[in-house]
C-alpha cells in the first residue's frame, strides 16, 4: 500500500560496495573468523571518527572485509601472517569512507552521458552545448541534459525560443541544477500536449508569456507532462549509469550513498521500487532557485509569491503516520522556513500519536529556518540532511531572492542546528551538485564561495571535526547504518580513503582537493 502512495520515493542507504563486490561480502554479520589479517595499514594517520578514547591511530588490521583491530603498530603486528599484505602509508591521512547522505545515483550516472550545462555562464555557451549533441542525434531522438543555473548569467530563464532553431527535429528537455525546474523546446511541448489551454497542476507551474503562451519552463509537478512522454531509459542504460555513477563516487572517496529518488503523483510505483526499497520520502515545497521554496514572507523579487506547497498537510500527516507505524524511516524535502516549521509541527503530532521510539526523522535540505527552528530539531533528534555545496549558488542569489536580512538570518544554519541537538548529515544532491565530499567539508568550514573574501554568515561555520563527522559517522547514524559503517572501529566494514596529506597538521591546515585511494570492504576500488 505504501509503495502506491503519491509523492513517496525510495530513500534507502545503499553501499557502493554492493556494486563492486559480491553482495554476501556486505551482508554477512559478525567479526570475520581466522587468525591473521588480510591486510595491515602501517605508519598511517588514521582518523577513527567515533572513538573519543582513541580519535587517532597509526595502524589498522583488516580481515574478511572488516576492521579487525585499530591502534598502534605493536598492537596489530601479531595479526600479520605469511599471506598478510602490509601497506606502509608513510604518514598519509586515512579517513573513514565518505557517506553521501542525499544523492540521485542513477540520475547522476545518466547525466554524465548527457548535455553538461553545469557552470555554463552565457546563452551562447548554453545553446552551443546543445547544438553539439544535436549533431549526433537522429530525427526524433530526445536531447536530455541538465545542470544549468540562470543565476550565473544574470537571472534570465532559458526558453523554448533558445532551442527551437538549433533543434527543430528533436525534442529537448534540460533540467535546472536543482531539479525543480526545466526547459523544453516547442517540439517537446507539442509531444507532451502542453499549450495555451493546459492548466497548471497542483504543486506545479507552467511558465507563460503575457499572452498566456507556455515559454517552455516547467516547475515542480508540471514537469510530469514531459516525464510522461520522454524517451524511456532502458534497463541496460540504467545499469550502465549505475556503474558509471559508482565509479565516479569512489573516485571522490564516497563508499556509501543514500539514494533519494523521485516519485510523482500518477506514475506507477513499480519503477521506483524496482530500483531500491527502504524508507520513504515526500516533498513539501520546491527550491529557492525556482522561487518555489515555501516561506513565511514573500520573495523579495516577486512580492506576491510565497513559494509552493506541493502536498496537503492532512494528506502528508496521514501518510507519515502510516509509514511510521510500519517502521519505515521518513525523509521529507523542505527548503523554505515555513515548510520546515510545518514539518517540525507535524513531527510533534506523529510522536504524540505513535509514541516515542528511535525513528530518526529526516528533513532533506533544511536550508532556511525561522528563528528558533534550529533548536526544535533536537526535540526528537531530527536529522538535518544538508548539502554544503549548495552554498556556492545560494550565497550569491539568496539576498536577491529573499532579502539580505532574511538570508543572513536563516540560511544554512549548520552550527545552530548542531547546537540545537540536530544530527547533521552531509550530502551532495548529485547531479544537482557534483559528488565532492572534500569540497563540501571545506565549504562547511569556510563558507567562502569562489571570489568571496569574507565568509557568508561566519557564525554558522563548522569545525573540521564536526564537518568530517557529518560526512562519516553522523551520516551513517542518519540512515541506521552506524553499526556497520561511518567509522574505523572493530567489526565495521573496512571502508576508508587515503589522502595525500602526510600528517594531521598538514591535512587540517590545507585540506586536499582529491583522494589518493578508496577502499571498500578492504578492497581497493580507486584508482
Amino acid at each position: 500500500m505504501l509503495a502506491q502512495s503519491a509523492l513517496l520515493a525510495a530513500a534507502v542507504a545503499i553501499a557502493a560496495a554492493i556494486f563492486l563486490l559480491p553482495p554476501a561480502s556486505r551482508l554477512s554479520s559478525g567479526t570475520p573468523r581466522g587468525r591473521f589479517a588480510d591486510m595491515i595499514l602501517a605508519n598511517a594517520t588514521i582518523y577513527t571518527a567515533d572513538d573519543p578514547a582513541r580519535p587517532f591511530a597509526d595502524a589498522m588490521a583488516v580481515r574478511g572485509g572488516r576492521v579487525l583491530r585499530v591502534g598502534t603498530y605493536d598492537s596489530v603486528k601479531e595479526l600479520k601472517g605469511r599471506h598478510t599484505y602490509e601497506l606502509n602509508l608513510s604518514g598519509n591521512v586515512v579517513l573513514p569512507g565518505f557517506i553521501d547522505s542525499h544523492v540521485h545515483l542513477i540520475d547522476g550516472g545518466l547525466q554524465l552521458a548527457r548535455v553538461p550545462l553545469r557552470g555554463v555562464r552565457t546563452k551562447v555557451e548554453f545553446t552551443s552545448k546543445v547544438k553539439e549533441v544535436v549533431r549526433d542525434k537522429h530525427h526524433g531522438q530526445w536531447i536530455l541534459g541538465g545542470g544549468w543555473n540562470n543565476d550565473v548569467w544574470g537571472g534570465d530563464f532559458p526558453t523554448a525560443a533558445w532551442l527551437d532553431d538549433i533543434s527543430p527535429n528533436n525534442p529537448v528537455w534540460l533540467s535546472r541544477m536543482d531539479g525543480h525546474m526545466g526547459v523544453a523546446n516547442s517540439l517537446a511541448m507539442k509531444i507532451a500536449g502542453i499549450d495555451k489551454n493546459t492548466n497548471d497542476p497542483i504543486g506545479g507551474t507552467i511558465m507563460r508569456t503575457t499572452e498566456g503562451e507556455p515559454t517552455g519552463l516547467l516547475a515542480n509537478t508540471a514537469m510530469k507532462h514531459i516525464f510522461d512522454v520522454v524517451q524511456k531509459v532502458s534497463i541496460h542504460e540504467r545499469r550502465e549509469a549505475l556503474l558509471r555513477a559508482s565509479r565516479h563516487a569512489v573516485m571522490r572517496g564516497v563508499t556509501t550513498v543514500v539514494d533519494v529518488g523521485s516519485y510523482f503523483p500518477g506514475t506507477t510505483a513499480e519503477k521506483t521500487w524496482q530500483d531500491f526499497s527502504g524508507g520513504v520520502k515526500a516533498f513539501l515545497d520546491g527550491s529557492l532557485g525556482s522561487s518555489s521554496a515555501l516561506f513565511h514572507e514573500p520573495y523579495e523579487d516577486d512580492p506576491g509569491n510565497y513559494g509552493l506547497q506541493v502536498i496537503d498537510m492532512d494528506n502528508l500527516l496521514n501518510r507519515t503516520l502510516e509509514s511510521d507505524k510500519s517502521g519505515l524511516q521518513v525523509a521529507i524535502h523542505a527548503i523554505g522556513d515555513k515548510a520546515n516549521d510545518m514539518l517540525l509541527d507535524m513531527f510533534d503530532k506523529v510522536v504524540d500519536l505513535n509514541g516515542v521510539r528511535d525513528r530518526r526523522f529526516r528533513i532533506e535540505h533544511a536550508q532556511h529556518l525561522a528563528p528558533g527552528a534550529a533548536k526544535r530539531f533536537g526535540k526528537h533528534g531530527t536529522i538535518a540532511s544538508v548539502q554544503p555545496d549548495h552554498i556556492l549558488g545560494d550565497a550569491n542569489s539568496a539576498a536577491k531572492k529573499i532579502g539580505i536580512e532574511r538570508a543572513e538570518r536563516s540560511s544554512y544554519t549548520f552550527r545552530s542546528l548542531l547546537a540545537g541537538g540536530a544530527r547533521l548529515a552531509f550530502g551532495s544532491d548529485w547531479p544537482v551538485s557534483d559528488i565532492n565530499p572534500l569540497q563540501s567539508i571545506q565549504i562547511a568550514m569556510s563558507r567562502k564561495p569562489p571570489g568571496w573574501e569574507v565568509p557568508w554568515i561566519p557564525a554558522e561555520r563548522l569545525s573540521l571535526d564536526d564537518s568530517l563527522k557529518a560526512h562519516t559517522i553522523s551520516a551513517a547514524y542518519a540512515c541506521f547504518l552506524d553499526h556497520v559503517v561511518g567509522s574505523l572501529s572493530e567489526g565495521k566494514y573496512a571502508d576508508f580513503v587515503v589522502l595525500p596529506s602526510t600528517s594531521w597538521d598538514e591535512f587540517s591546515t590545507d585540506l586536499p582537493g582529491y583522494v589518493l585511494a578508496t577502499y571498500v570492504s578492504g578492497k581497493q576500488a580507486y584508482p
